[in-house]
């Protein structure tokens, strides 16, 4: 797969060496079952899926109530 690098990336981490590269920044997450910053902002430290699910439950659960 070909991707373009990004010029304003999302990321805070500009010291990382995939900051502005996504699609190297997908597959590192991938491996390491994490989402990378700019698909999941308000994870308050925890970027694994699990803590994906709970943040997103909760959300969706206080909305139907």
């Amino acid at each position: 797969m070909q991707c373009k690098n990004v010029t304003e990336c999302a990321c805070p981490k500009t010291e990382c060496k995939n900051h502005g590269r996504c699609c190297a920044c997908v597959v590192k997450h991938r491996t390491t079952d994490s989402l990378p910053y700019c698909l999941f902002p308000d994870n308050g430290g925890d970027k694994s899926n699990y803590n994906h699910y709970k943040v997103l439950r909760a959300r969706f659960c206080k909305e139907e109530n």
